[in-house]
């Protein structure tokens, strides 16, 4: 009698556009290297789809899954359950499944501030600027403030995303949280600290565009990251580095997050460095 499995555990990305994101390559390197019969799908779910996606993933027996633009705020009233972080980020990246639920988790802050030490950045004490208000930055400033910023300017077009968020983080955090118009060539303000990119600006196909700010408000004692991981070398950070700012791509957050995602699904340590290695040589890095 042949015992040997043939049926995979199935996680996912879900997510329009969805065509470039390199996640799987990630996860699918820690699954080979831990020997684990998992497989990981990029699918393109419209925004009129999502509930059927996760309906289908329900039905499909899915360990978890992934959401990206534009899911992450969609998909909550579709799950069983949040998480503490998810619940006070207000966006959910990740979802697992455990006792026959699915949980709404947010890894992509967590991801970030990962990315932000080991580069060498404490962000403790320090006045942290936004460029967005969408979920990623929903995440990264929550876990900026939680980890001990002192400030978080966040700049967006939409006041009442803007709002919302700034009103999140002063009541739910320590950290106090200003919301600024964003006005065409907006100035960054002088004291900041640390300038994240948060919007999908920069994100392929559309690897030309740049955030309207005033670039020459920056200065050299500041920390510029953005979150767009396809491509890394974004023009905001090539505008950025022109003038003298330290740069960290969202290569670092991407990696970070997925290994976060990694131990959720499969109850296992992620193979980090091999995970890393895959995802740079994706890159041609």
């Amino acid at each position: 009698m042949n015992e040997k499995c043939y049926r995979a555990e199935l996680t996912a990305c879900f997510g329009d556009p969805v065509d470039e994101n390199p996640t799987g390559v990630i996860e699918e390197t820690g699954y080979d290297v831990l020997g684990l019969n998992y497989r990981y799908l990029t699918v393109r779910v419209k925004s009129e789809d999502l509930e059927k996606a996760v309906l289908g993933a329900r039905a499909m027996g899915f360990c978890g899954f992934n959401l990206t633009i534009p899911h992450k705020v969609a998909v909550i009233p579709l799950l069983d359950e949040l998480t503490e972080a998810a619940r006070i980020i207000g966006a959910v990246n990740t979802v697992f499944r455990k006792d026959g639920k699915l949980i709404g988790e947010n890894t992509d802050g967590k991801g970030f501030l990962t990315s932000l030490i080991e580069n060498g950045v404490d962000p403790s004490g320090k006045e942290v600027t936004l460029l967005g208000a969408g979920g990623a930055a929903r995440a990264v400033g929550t876990e900026l403030a939680l980890a001990g910023a002192a400030k978080i300017n966040i700049i967006n077009r939409s006041e009442k995303r803007g709002t919302d968020l700034s009103l999140s983080i002063n009541t739910k955090t320590k950290a106090e949280a200003e919301y600024l118009p964003w006005i065409p060539g907006i100035a960054i303000p002088g004291s900041t600290d640390i300038l994240v990119q948060c919007t999908n600006l920069g994100l392929y196909p559309n690897i030309d565009q740049i955030p309207d700010i005033d670039f020459d408000s920056l200065n050299s004692s500041m920390t510029a990251c953005d979150v767009v991981f396809n491509r890394p070398d974004t023009r905001f950070l090539s505008e950025a580095g022109k003038r003298g700012l330290k740069t960290i791509n969202g290569l670092g957050m991407l990696v970070n997050q997925a290994a976060l995602n990694f131990r959720l699904w499969t109850g296992k340590e992620a193979p980090v460095d091999e995970m890393t290695r895959a995802l740079k040589k994706e890159f041609g890095l």
